[in-house]
């Protein structure tokens, strides 16, 4: 029976339309060389102790069994998943040849390769199960959702009902640790954020500003003119940086046209900030890198307010409540 597979492309946006073009998937950790010259895992963590010796002890034993595992268990049949956090979509696939130590497919800092065959259609995150969200938000970049894997077959067939709903346990007991924990709950942090409306998103956002010292406007409902929210230093808004903020709180990928619509906007010389929960196309990251715009994705979005939560207005804390809690760390 074929195993189901989640591997994560992290924060690489450039990773996943290569692994697209050249049907294919693919990790790092290229210090330890190729995966087929180690006898056993146990020499491979060996191996990640030396060469990430600067790393916590657990880390490395985690990043050998990731290689590892990619490496051994992957094999032909197998569905592999992975997350492009761009569109909020995930990709499906089927592998098609097994484990291939190869520094030219992608880079020689990816070179772990798998082949595989991609489906032509996408899975938006809104479908799946909370249960399938919780569990596919894992921190670690190789591991089992063999629990999702009819939820998973059911739309790309389109079949929309979410019935299957349990909680997945099959990680390997090295994942199950504080980072882990503290990913998961991100992820219902921007489920949270998912709920909101359009207005109430320009708060949130108006809200965080306010938490690091900025005097905020925030457009009331209507034609805002392309700029949703402004804030500047000084009460009466002379003090540079005035910032100029756009808000676009959909599915929908923001394209490299409304950044230059925001760019366009007065006051000319302010700095751009461009928020959209649902990412960005490649002209958009584009359009932004050659104008200096400061793009924020919803990931990028739910870490910045946990860094200033503790100081976001009431009525900003009232839209996503949240409440402290202390996990064990190993030691």
């Amino acid at each position: 029976m074929s195993k189901w597979w989640m591997v994560r492309a992290g924060d690489n946006n450039e990773l996943i339309p290569k692994w697209e073009s050249k049907n294919v998937v693919s990790i790092g950790w290229n210090q330890l060389g190729d995966p087929k010259s180690y006898t056993s895992r146990d020499a491979m963590i060996q191996k990640a102790h030396k060469v990430y010796h600067e790393s916590k002890p657990g880390s490395r034993i985690q990043w050998a069994s990731q290689v590892w595992k990619f490496s051994r268990d992957i094999k032909i049949g197998d569905r592999i998943v992975t997350y492009t956090k761009d569109t909020r979509e995930y990709l499906v696939g089927t592998v098609t040849k097994s484990h291939d130590y190869n520094e030219s497919v992608i880079s020689d800092y990816y070179p772990n390769v798998i082949s595989v065959k991609w489906e032509d259609k996408r899975v938006s995150r809104d479908l799946l199960s909370q249960g399938a969200k919780n569990s596919l938000g894992g921190i670690s970049t190789v591991f089992r959702i063999d629990d999702w894997g009819m939820e998973f077959n059911n739309l790309l067939l389109g079949n929309t009902s979410t019935s299957h709903d349990i909680t997945d346990d099959g990680q390997d007991a090295e994942t199950n640790n504080a980072e882990e924990f503290i990913q998961q709950a991100k992820t219902l942090m921007e489920d949270a954020i998912d709920k909101l409306d359009p207005w109430q998103m320009q708060d949130l956002v108006g809200g965080l500003l306010s938490a690091m010292g900025y005097q905020v406007k925030v457009s009331p409902k209507g034609p805002d003119g392309g700029v949703d929210i402004l804030a500047h230093r000084d009460a009466f808004g002379f003090e540079k940086p005035i910032i100029k903020v756009q808000v676009k709180h959909r599915n929908s990928a923001s394209n490299g046209a409304e950044i230059q619509q925001l760019l366009g906007t007065t006051p000319m010389d302010a700095s751009s900030i461009f928020v959209s929960t649902g990412g960005y196309t490649s002209s958009a990251r584009t359009v932004a890198q050659q104008n200096g715009v400061k793009l924020l994705d919803l990931s990028e979005l739910v870490q910045l307010i946990c860094e200033w939560y503790e100081k976001l207005p009431i009525i900003s804390q009232q839209l996503i409540p949240l409440q402290k809690i202390y996990v064990p760390l190993k030691v």
